[in-house]
């Protein structure tokens, strides 16, 4: 059980944090988190403007619907971009400090989905730029937050360490297996059916392990075909154990997780537990929980 700490720990220096009070709060909250209908809603919309505006810079790379719709694609363009500076602008109005938030991976993520547009009409030597308005899909890692998109990543990652020395093993055993097997091919089958080499038939092992099959080298004798269809089963265990070890590892981290948006003002740090007083970050105290109670949103 996570303990909560009874005295306010040393304070790192802060980054770009969320606003002390007044108006720029109820912005920061509807923004930046996702525990109130607002804040979902915000999410909701801006996930749809993304999803269509990428939408319209893929269909205006397509040569025929470019000629034909030329007009239509460029307003679009345009309305999206408007709407993501106003966007992005508002962000920066809302956070404590504007600057750091602008240099953050954050920031050059927004100003980046933004620059393209205005860089091509400016520069017209940079059109190709143009098609870097893909790289606005970056911007859903920001809004997927079903419980903070940077929590399931560090889970993710988490989940990975906690694995590594058991997917090592195991793929220790594999390599044992594949060598075993392929230098058992090697003498079955021989030269005359293209295993010429011990590693020759390590490489028909492996593609036939993991259920690639390219088939540019198969076994001819019935001992053969038998060895390749024990490799086979023995494939669809070396997909699933490495997938259940991670699995298993990413399940118990997730029960540990703050199941919140709750969001640091000062490092912007995502997932604190409901009854946190201070960022298990940076040790900055935490304003009041802002969220919708069960059943209203």
């Amino acid at each position: 059980m996570t303990g909560i700490p009874t005295k306010q720990p040393s304070r790192a220096e802060p980054l770009h944090g969320g606003p002390a009070d007044g108006w720029r709060v109820q912005m920061y909250t509807v923004i930046f988190e996702a525990d109130t209908r607002a804040g979902r809603m915000f999410d909701l919309i801006l996930i749809a403007m993304i999803l269509a505006s990428v939408s319209v810079v893929v269909l205006d790379s397509m040569a025929t619907v470019h000629a034909r719709y030329k007009h239509v694609l460029n307003a679009l363009e345009w309305a999206f971009t408007l709407l993501f500076t106003v966007e992005y602008i508002a962000r920066l109005s809302c956070v404590r400090h504007p600057r750091r938030y602008a240099g953050s991976a954050l920031g050059i993520i927004d100003l980046v989905a933004l620059l393209p547009t205005y860089l091509a009409i400016l520069v017209p030597g940079l059109s190709a730029l143009i098609d870097v308005r893909v790289l606005r899909l970056l911007r859903l890692f920001r809004i997927l937050k079903l419980g903070a998109y940077v929590a399931e990543f560090s889970l993710l990652g988490h989940a990975l360490a906690a694995s590594r020395r058991k997917i090592l093993v195991f793929m220790a055993f594999v390599m044992m297996v594949v060598t075993i097997m392929g230098t058992l091919m090697y003498v079955v089958e021989g030269p005359a059916n293209g295993y010429t080499s011990i590693p020759m038939g390590v490489y028909w092992a492996i593609t036939t392990m993991t259920t690639v099959g390219f088939g540019d080298i198969t076994p001819k004798t019935d001992l053969g075909r038998a060895i390749a269809s024990l490799m086979m089963l023995l494939g669809w265990g070396t997909l699933a154990v490495p997938t259940g070890i991670v699995s298993a590892e990413f399940t118990a981290q997730r029960m540990n997780r703050a199941p919140t948006t709750r969001t640091c003002h000062e490092c912007l740090s995502e997932g604190h537990w409901p009854s946190a007083k201070f960022c298990r970050d940076c040790g900055a105290p935490l304003p009041p929980w802002r969220h919708d109670e069960p059943g209203t949103g």
